[in-house]
């Protein structure tokens, strides 16, 4: 058995771990745990990082019907901010040290390629921060509205001001599984395709999972090798962030039976660690999702990065998030020191900033 273990140990290693291997370490979270903590201290040393962000979401206005979320409204219930109140919202962050605006928002059924580089070309002209905004589903949306492709869209955005594309819409990249939970949205293979086209166009992503609902263990293995083989074509993944699902306030959550424990929380976050080495080697977990203490507990299972400040979110906190909408850099320095690592702000594509 010792044997075994050191093979198995040593195809992770070499980043040749396999999907019968990842099952393997699912059912021994003892054995995965150590090596995904091992790997983590390899990779990253103590090093625990944030950034100081901002996250806007300009409208709540959306098209889409995703059953996991309680933050879209119809047009006329809905808000849209003016320009002035983003740019309001962009100059508090920027007093506050925020190197970072990320920016997302329902499906809006008028707004076409000229309003979303509007918005970064204002914010562009009078503050030097990075701009992280508009998922592939905003993308794909985008260029429906504007009858143009994906890759216009994205060469248009570029063009703009944008700086990296955040890797969320990707829920579990299954389409039995996006057929129940979200069946307006786009197939896992126009997922793939602008993320990778973004890649290619020189535009960075995050790429993410949201787990805790429908899905098996297997359902979120496949989807770790699919962010992986996308990550050794392209290497545009900055990291990869788990998400686990909010069930309050929207119709999956009715359909779930109980909450996600936190054991298979500790397994996803160390699983991901294991498949996506060395190829992605920030995993960050999200303190919004989990809360305080639980995020700081995820440092000993592979996790090397907590996020950002954020300063307010909307989708999150109206599904029933524990932890509020901002933490300053003050409360993400204590609760990394207080887990024995070392914290250091980033920015946006992980160059160290203090």
């Amino acid at each position: 058995m010792r044997d075994e273990f050191d093979d198995l140990y040593e195809k992770i290693r070499k980043g040749k771990v396999e999907r019968e291997d990842a099952i393997f370490l699912a059912g021994k979270p003892f054995y995965l745990f150590c090596i995904a903590d091992e790997l983590r201290k390899e990779e990253k040393g103590d090093v625990v990082t944030y950034v100081v962000n901002r996250n806007i979401n300009f409208t709540n206005i959306c098209v889409g019907a995703c059953k996991f979320c309680a933050f879209g409204e119809e047009k006329e219930e809905g808000y849209l901010l003016s320009m002035d109140a983003v740019l309001s919202k962009v100059e508090e962050a920027v007093n506050n040290e925020a190197t970072e605006i990320c920016i997302q928002g329902g499906l809006h059924p008028d707004l076409a390629l000229t309003d979303y580089c509007g918005i970064i070309e204002s914010i562009k002209s009078k503050f030097d921060v990075h701009i992280h905004a508009f998922s592939p589903m905003e993308i794909y949306h985008v260029a429906k509205n504007s009858g143009m492709s994906e890759e216009e869209v994205l060469k248009g955005l570029k063009n703009a001001g944008l700086g990296s594309i955040p890797g969320t819409a990707a829920e579990i990249l299954d389409d039995s599984i996006r057929e129940i939970i979200c069946p307006g949205k786009i197939k896992t293979e126009k997922w793939v395709e602008i993320i990778k086209t973004a890649h290619r166009l020189g535009i960075p992503s995050t790429a993410t999972i949201m787990y805790g609902h429908i899905e098996s263990v297997e359902d979120r293995i496949d989807h770790l090798f699919k962010i992986r083989e996308i990550q050794k074509e392209t290497e545009g993944f900055t990291e990869f962030v788990l998400l686990k699902f909010m069930r309050k306030n929207n119709e999956l959550g009715r359909m779930v039976n109980g909450n996600v424990s936190f054991l298979e929380t500790a397994m996803v976050h160390a699983l991901s660690r294991v498949i996506l080495h060395p190829y992605c080697n920030n995993i960050q977990a999200s303190w919004v999702k989990l809360g305080m203490r639980d995020v700081q507990k995820m440092l000993y299972f592979g996790v090397n990065d907590l996020g950002g400040t954020l300063m307010e979110e909307n989708i999150s906190r109206l599904s029933g998030s524990p932890a509020g909408e901002y933490m300053s850099p003050e409360d993400f320095e204590r609760l990394i020191k207080d887990a024995g690592r070392t914290p250091k702000r980033r920015d946006t594509l992980y160059e160290l900033i203090i």
